[in-house]
Parts: structure tokens; C-alpha cells; sequence
């Protein structure tokens, strides 16, 4: 997608936010599986300011055990979201904490490479990622990312990050994404009062299926400054999904996919 429409979507994005309740929230994929297409993405995301990887053909619906998920297809020698995954920004209303919880599954033998992106939630007048760093005027972002081996981290967009290109806060060393194996995150954004570092994040992951698995807590901050005005809070799912990284030592060498579902907001 062109930069400068991406920049400048979530200004109106943020505008209707503002009108929307705060209401809990629940994504279900009701269309055909096969191929997911911009219709299909405009009924399941209504709203949003602009899309990557759905026209590209990046995405399709499968059915396991009765049940819809959103496959994204990372296709190998490319990076980003709209050559190798997907991204867009879904407008949720603006809350002063929210909680994301949804399901991912890896396929096997996933190329893990050097890492990419996953889903999050962000907020702001602006689409604060990709090196353009959080003045705490223009917005935040809290998305998780993979990297070699399947170790995680938590990928910050704040007002008092270390560099241009984000803060990353790593899970415990001995964490691993596993492939072709059920995984739950639950990620809470709590906004900090402005000129204060009182936000919060807080980050849980389960491996395996919920009659089996223990919830683990990975990541826990609670002196973040996501914002130092109050005129924006946590208004978005930030839905992105991709390897990278800056160059292509970063893209997948191998078919790698991984399954989204159970996709829910509180």
C-alpha cells in the first residue's frame, strides 16, 4: 500500500473510533474456506482504513474440526506485510485498558529465520510502527514478534523507546513458539495518565489445547509512557502478520503458514 495513505487512514479511522462503544468484541470467519477475499475481509473487518496481503492473495479460510481460521500464507524471498503476510488496522473504539486474546497455530516446520511480526493493539492518530518512533502525541503500538528458533518478544512503539525502531522486551529464555501446535495469547494495553510512565503491558501464552495447558505469564511492564496527551488511548486491533525486518535476510527460504482464530477483544 502506498506510505502516505497508510499515514494518513488512521486519522479518519481514529474519528469513528471515537464514536464506536467500547464494547467486547468477537471476530468469527463465517464465509467460504478457499481463497479470503477483499469482500469476504470487508465483512469480517468492517472499517478499516486500508489493507496488506488480502489482495495479494496472501489469505484464505480453512476449516479444522468445524471450526473457520484465517490462514496466512508467508511466501518465501519476500518481507513485509504485503509481499509476504498481511496487515491492517481494525478500529475498535477507544478504551483506557483492553485485552486481546486469539489463537495461532504455526505449520510444520515453520521458517522461523530471524523473526516477524504478530498481532497486537495499538492506538493514536497515526500508524506509530515501521520507523516512525512514538513522540507521545502521535499514537503507540504493542504487537509480539517471533524470532530465531521460535523464541518471542514483545515489539513497543512508546514515548521512551531505546531507538527508531521500536523497544523489544524478550519472553523468558527458556520460551518457545512451537510449530504445528495450538497456541493462546492474551496481551493487556493499559494507557499511563499523560506525563506519567504508569502504562502497562502485560503478555500470556498457552501452549497446547486448554484441557492440557497452563497460561503463562512472559511478559509484565508497568512503567511504560505509551502517550503524553489524553487524547488517544487504545483504539485498534493492529492485525499484522509478516517476516521482517528491514531486508531479506529476514524472509522465510521455505512455505511457512500460520492459522489465526478464536480472535477476541475486552
Amino acid at each position: 500500500m502506498n506510505s502516505a495513505l497508510r499515514l494518513a487512514a488512521p486519522l479518519l479511522l481514529l474519528t469513528a473510533a471515537t464514536w464506536t462503544a467500547a464494547a467486547d468484541l468477537q471476530i468469527n470467519f463465517k464465509g467460504p474456506t478457499g481463497l479470503y477475499s477483499i469482500e469476504q475481509w470487508e465483512k469480517d473487518w468492517p472499517g478499516c482504513g486500508w489493507q496488506d496481503g488480502v489482495a495479494e492473495g496472501n489469505l484464505s479460510l480453512v476449516e479444522r474440526a468445524g471450526t473457520h481460521y484465517l490462514r496466512v500464507d508467508y511466501q518465501p524471498g519476500e518481507i513485509g506485510p504485503e509481499e509476504n503476510g498481511c496487515g491492517w488496522r481494525y478500529p475498535v473504539g477507544t478504551r483506557q485498558t483492553a485485552e486481546l486474546i486469539y489463537a495461532v497455530r504455526f505449520s510444520p516446520d515453520f521458517d522461523w529465520v530471524k523473526g516477524g511480526k504478530l498481532p497486537g493493539l495499538c492506538g493514536g492518530p497515526e500508524n506509530v510502527s515501521g520507523g516512525r518512533p512514538a513522540d507521545g502525541t502521535n499514537g503507540f503500538s504493542a504487537r509480539l514478534m517471533w524470532r530465531t528458533d521460535g523464541r518471542g518478544e514483545a515489539y513497543l512503539y512508546h514515548v521512551n523507546q531505546p531507538g527508531r525502531y521500536g523497544d523489544r522486551v524478550p519472553f523468558p529464555d527458556d520460551f518457545r513458539f512451537p510449530s504445528d501446535t495450538p497456541v493462546r495469547v492474551r496481551m493487556r494495553v493499559t494507557m499511563n495518565e499523560p506525563g506519567k510512565k504508569n502504562g502497562a503491558l502485560s503478555v500470556w501464552i498457552r501452549i497446547g489445547d486448554e484441557t492440557s495447558a497452563t497460561e503463562r505469564e512472559v511478559v509484565r511492564r508497568n512503567d511504560l509512557e505509551w502517550r503524553s496527551v489524553p487524547t488517544f488511548g487504545v483504539d485498534s486491533i493492529d492485525f499484522e502478520t509478516f517476516h521482517g525486518g528491514s531486508n531479506k535476510s529476514w524472509a522465510p527460504k521455505k512455505d511457512s503458514w500460520a492459522e489465526f482464530g478464536a480472535i477476541s477483544l475486552k
